[in-house]
């Protein structure tokens, strides 16, 4: 493999803990906040991120490269309002899906076929993870700051997806 688009997915996998981490500090958050649903929802978000990381590790390996973990920064831990949480979250995954667009450009560029192959599938899920992020930002703001309709879709949540 082409040590540029190696250190790429060293990146990514760096980017997907760093996601899974962000995520598993927006469930404290919300826990902490007695929105047990959402912060449940934003555990299942940080154990599927921790997931992606895994696959790009495995597919480094299988390449015979080796895996490089890059220090992960503190999340932010410190939120404004419920929705702004999950404005938090729909940015984590338009950047991401921004950084898998480079990397998969770049596997074009360098006729890594293989590697645009695997890349794929991290198209197709970040289609369905922004779709997601802004479907509950919508519902998050028509919400408000209503407790009955923020304890409708936290408890909506709760049963959502609950396995990764």
């Amino acid at each position: 493999m082409n040590k540029q688009m190696q250190d790429a997915l060293n990146k990514q996998v760096a980017r997907e803990l760093s996601a899974s981490y962000s995520y598993l500090a927006m469930s404290l958050y919300l826990d902490g906040h007695n929105f047990p649903g959402a912060a449940r929802w934003m555990e299942v978000q940080s154990e599927e991120e921790r997931t992606h990381a895994r696959m790009l590790i495995e597919y480094i390996t299988d390449r015979n490269c080796e895996v490089i973990l890059e220090t992960i920064p503190q999340p932010t831990h410190v939120f404004e309002s419920v929705l702004s949480v999950f404005k938090s979250a729909l940015d984590h995954e338009q950047a991401n899906t921004a950084a898998i667009h480079e990397m998969y450009a770049l596997a074009k560029e360098i006729e890594d076929y293989a590697t645009e192959a695997k890349l794929q599938w991290f198209l197709s899920e970040q289609v369905e993870e922004e779709k997601t992020a802004m479907d509950l930002v919508a519902q998050w703001e028509r919400a408000g700051e209503e407790p009955s309709a923020m304890l409708i879709l936290d408890q909506a949540m709760s049963s959502e997806r609950t396995t990764s």
